[in-house]
């Protein structure tokens, strides 16, 4: 909940104050805080002691509720390209 009151204020403080013409280097800072977090994400998994075994463990499973979603919504998108953005 906290993290949803948190994006809420963003969004608040962005269309009521933030700037125009700040919005390039807010871009820019967009992507290095995004991968500040995938990196320190990386690096809390990797501390673990037993990733590689749990990674193994998950096998299959984890394969499975990765590619799914992203072959249906690959599909999706582009059943609803063709029937919007006809030319």
């Amino acid at each position: 909940m906290l993290i949803l009151a948190i994006m809420a204020a963003g969004i608040l403080l962005g269309f009521t104050c933030f700037p125009i013409r700040l919005a390039k280097w807010n871009a820019k800072l967009q992507l290095v805080c995004t991968a500040v977090l995938i990196f320190c994400m990386g690096v809390s998994l990797g501390g673990r002691p037993n990733f590689f075994q749990e990674l193994a463990e998950l096998g299959i499973d984890s394969l499975v509720f990765s590619v799914v979603p992203i072959v249906c919504s690959v599909f999706l998108v582009y059943a609803l390209t063709k029937k919007f953005m006809k030319k």
